[in-house]
């Protein structure tokens, strides 16, 4: 048995003790005017004090303070605006708004359009655009800046007729690039080689979303008939595989039915990790479907490391094992350590339509993910009142800023939240696993020896890691396989040389993850 140790607190760390032990997620409303759905969120890397977001149909958010507060604007343009915001930046600061067309006197949704604002996105230019093809339908576009040239790589599906049962009518997936920034873009070509139909359902090719590549490859992903499928351009775009790699069946396809939902999709994203870090080079996708079923729905990674030549086996996101919904994910690479972070709803914890909002975090890779609620609140969204079909993560150096909308009493509002990395891994989580039982630190706060406290319901592979307040990777403690029941292991923290602070030990138990916090004091 351990001995009882009395700490003495000065008053301001006895403050200091309570701030750290009873964080909360803080989530701050962007907007609710107009209804906002899909919203797109990004922080300029150079300077991340600057945010830009947009939302449907014509909205547009400026934050001069790493999102704590925001200015609410409506986009305008002789093109019209119609909404699929998708907002990118460059390295010079400018920030490229892309989105869908309503011309007047010309067809809806005919072309993509792209508006650019060179301070920080207080105005916008009125546009160029790509894709006019006729009566032709352009939907879902994606962007990706090269910041090694600027260039700017798109990617979209153009549907002969938007909604079409014809047999003759189908959807294909498009790739247009600018070389001026934005100022005019490339004759579209054609990427895949299966096409789709055009009824906006699982058959349609959708969901291309461009990443580049350690040397400026062009990474492109997408749905559709033959599920998951992967394209890419070794020479900006110029030439592409004449048959697009297959990566994973989507069980269920990508268009299915969440409760509460008129409609909901899990089109997969595309990301490469630029980092220099030991994932450098690694391509991942994310999606949701319904493989383990119609009531279940799940977060998916799966990874690349040849260039999408092959791909992992898929491995869930989300960590709990209630066989509830997950849905509507997105995903960003931290280029400045590799870090994944992914946002979702979450029903995990009801049994009804209530939903949370979650985010998940992988430092090794996809190895892992630990799973933390960033929502204050639940709310339950409504058949009836159109919700959308995305949201939206930016991360770059450990500051992480997620976007998405919210339902409450008919009213929908966007919202984002500006909790410390640091503080998200303390937030509470509930049980991943039965395997896993009665998990502590003690002492805590500590001078120097602490121990770790856990029960195990059966033999299994435990890792140990050290982290920083910013969950950044210290040394590994202990990995070896452990037998069933009890375990007290423990750590003398006056061996590492660390000043006092917060610390978070990092439990990996059979691929399920645990946060527990520790407080190294004088």
């Amino acid at each position: 048995m351990a001995r009882k140790t009395t700490i003495k607190l000065s008053s301001i760390a006895f403050l200091t003790l309570l701030i750290n032990l009873y964080v909360c997620a803080q989530n701050i409303q962007i907007s609710s005017i107009g209804n906002p759905t899909e919203p797109s969120i990004m922080m300029d890397p150079s300077n991340p004090n600057v945010l830009v977001a947009g939302s449907n149909l014509n909205y547009y958010y400026t934050s001069i303070d790493t999102g704590a507060t925001w200015n609410v604007n409506t986009l305008n343009s002789s093109y019209g605006v119609w909404g699929d915001p998708v907002i990118d930046v460059d390295t010079l600061g400018h920030f490229y708004f892309t989105h869908l067309s309503n011309t007047p006197g010309a067809n809806w949704i005919d072309r993509i359009v792209c508006q650019k604002s060179t301070d920080g996105g207080v105005s916008w230019s009125n546009g160029s655009y790509t894709g006019l093809n006729g009566t032709k339908a352009q939907d879902k576009q994606w962007t990706i800046v090269d910041r090694s040239n600027n260039n700017i790589y798109m990617t979209w599906t153009e549907f002969d007729q938007y909604g079409s049962s014809a047999s003759l009518d189908s959807s294909r997936i498009l790739f247009s690039k600018s070389l001026d920034q934005g100022n005019s873009w490339s004759t579209p070509i054609k990427i895949n080689q299966v096409s789709g139909d055009c009824l906006d359902k699982d058959n349609t090719v959708e969901g291309a979303t461009p990443a580049i590549g350690p040397s400026g490859e062009i990474y492109v992903s997408w749905t559709g008939p033959n599920g998951i499928v992967f394209n890419r351009s070794l020479d900006q775009g110029n030439t592409w595989l004449a048959q697009e790699i297959f990566v994973d069946p989507m069980p269920g396809g990508w268009d299915f039915d969440i409760p509460g939902l008129d409609r909901a999709n899990g089109l997969p994203i595309t990301k490469c990790d630029l980092s220099g870090g030991p994932n450098h080079g690694t391509i991942y996708i994310n999606w949701s479907d319904q493989r383990n079923g119609v009531t279940d729905t799940d977060i998916w990674l799966i990874k690349s490391i040849d260039g999408g030549n092959t791909w992992s086996i898929p491995v869930r996101v989300n960590n709990d094992n209630s066989n509830k919904h997950q849905f509507f994910t997105w995903m960003d690479v931290d280029q400045t350590n590799g870090h994944l972070y992914f946002v979702f709803y979450d029903r995990r914890a009801y049994l009804d339509n209530q939903t949370d909002v979650y985010l998940a975090i992988s430092s090794d890779g996809g190895s892992t993910f630990i799973n933390r609620k960033i929502s204050d609140t639940p709310f339950i969204p409504t058949n009836g009142v159109f919700f959308g079909d995305y949201n939206n993560i930016v991360a770059h150096n450990n500051i992480v800023r997620p976007i998405w909308t919210r339902h409450n009493g008919g009213q929908l509002s966007i919202w984002t939240d500006v909790t410390p990395i640091g503080d998200i891994l303390n937030l509470p989580q509930e049980s991943l696993s039965d395997s896993i039982m009665e998990m502590s630190v003690f002492p805590n706060p500590t001078t120097n020896l602490t121990y770790i406290s856990f029960k195990l319901h059966k033999l299994s592979k435990v890792q140990i890691e050290l982290l920083d307040s910013s969950g950044k990777f210290i040394m590994e403690l202990t990995n070896n396989t452990l037998a069933y029941g009890k375990h007290v292991i423990p750590i003398d923290m006056s061996t590492f040389n660390l000043p006092p602070g917060t610390y978070y030990y990092k439990l990996t138990i059979n691929k399920e993850t645990e946060i527990l916090k520790a407080i190294l004091i004088e």
